[in-house]
């Protein structure tokens, strides 16, 4: 896990405890809103992370295939 993501999920954690000590209903509801997307930030940074890895994997795959000669004329 990426430390965007860890970031992200304490960021909604701590929303969500902010959420239920108000005692207020629109604050309740702008820190439930909050830590919905600090959540989807989180699986956006992990989604970037794997799809990053799987990339350099891939071109380090192909960096590791030999070059096929040329046929001489």
């Amino acid at each position: 896990m990426s430390t965007n993501a860890d970031f992200y999920r304490a960021r909604a954690a701590e929303a969500r405890r902010d959420a239920a000590a108000s005692a207020l209903a629109n604050v309740r509801d702008r820190c439930l809103r909050a830590a919905a997307a600090w959540e989807v930030m989180a699986d956006r940074a992990n989604r970037t992370d794997r799809l990053r890895a799987e990339q350099e994997s891939r071109k380090a795959a192909q960096a590791a295939e030999p070059v096929p000669e040329l046929a001489a004329s």
